[in-house]
């Protein structure tokens, strides 16, 4: 099986069972494609389909900031269904292992530039990835959505990415499919865009099951990390888990699907908001090379009118 002489380099990389595909573009040599929505959307849909491309949970480009001194580089989210994203909790963990191994920045604390601010990381010694996000934005709780004519209980956060969270009794049974997606494009919610639907079991305190209906997936993957970052903070609220979860001395545990288990940390104040929230998530390189001429083609060509 050949392949034609149009290359691009990559490497292909999970964070806790969120898998993604790293591509650097520091010289911008992809701005024509990110620059696009309509190129962009080709190129991610392409290289992400699991039996046609790559396979993958997104993609991320690593880009120069476009100011100087913000940040020690820059990241773009690009979603399977072609849309691009603020953030991704597990992509920059996995951006930020391959970055690192690359010398693209020193493997202590980095800044990141995505579209939902200033975020930094730090690799671990035993494997994992720290990724502190932005401060949660429009915290609720106690909200009831009308599904189907049923009332269901959730709560709701913005960690760089919209979520809702509800709970259940048992994740095994939990409905990710079906309720996911209807929570997923809710009327309550801005549309097209809405929102990612996170189903909890509260195994004890300091200590949850995870299932995540994310959307530019449109499905449920096996891990979410601005996912779990929301799951943690909003269980931690509703079931008033103080002391040391509200500290961030002590990690909320959070079971992904995949059996890997991140760490999440933050603090509460007295007034009930959130500040410092980071994940600790296992990040582990699965394989890096050059996609054939073949893929690329196809990837790279604009969408007939």
């Amino acid at each position: 099986m050949g392949c034609t002489d149009k290359v691009i380099e990559f490497c292909k990389l999970s964070g806790s069972g969120n898998d993604f595909v790293c591509i650097d573009n520091r010289s911008g040599q992809f701005d024509d494609i990110l620059s696009s929505p309509s190129r962009a959307g080709q190129f991610a849909r392409t290289i992400c389909h699991r039996a046609l491309g790559l396979g993958a949970d997104g993609i991320v480009f690593a880009c120069e900031p476009e100011i100087e001194g913000v940040a020690d580089i820059a990241a773009r989210f690009l979603e399977p269904d072609g849309t691009e994203a603020n953030l991704c909790g597990n992509g920059t963990a996995c951006f930020i292992r391959w970055a690192t191994r690359q010398d693209m920045m020193d493997d202590e604390e980095v800044k990141i530039l995505t579209p939902a601010g200033v975020v930094l990381g730090e690799p671990l010694d035993d494997g994992h990835v720290r990724v502190c996000i932005p401060m949660p934005e429009d915290v609720q709780t106690g909200l009831e959505l009308d599904v189907d004519g049923r009332l269901i209980p959730c709560d709701f956060a913005v960690t760089g990415i919209e979520h809702v969270v509800t709970y259940v009794d048992d994740i095994d049974l939990a409905e990710v499919g079906r309720l996911g997606a209807a929570i997923r494009h809710h009327k309550r919610f801005p549309q097209p865009h809405g929102v990612n639907a996170n189903f909890v079991q509260v195994l004890g305190e300091g200590e949850i099951a995870l299932r995540t209906y994310e959307y530019g997936v449109e499905a449920e993957t096996l891990a979410c990390g601005t996912g779990s970052a929301a799951a943690a903070i909003l269980t931690a609220k509703r079931f008033g888990w103080s002391g040391d979860y509200a500290l961030g001395k002590k990690a909320v545990l959070v079971h992904a699907r995949s059996g890997d288990i991140l760490r999440v940390y933050f603090t509460i104040d007295g007034e009930g908001r959130v500040t410092d929230p980071c994940l600790d998530t296992i990040v582990r390189c699965a394989y890096s090379g050059e996609m054939c001429g073949d893929l690329t083609h196809l990837a790279i060509q604009p969408e007939a009118d």
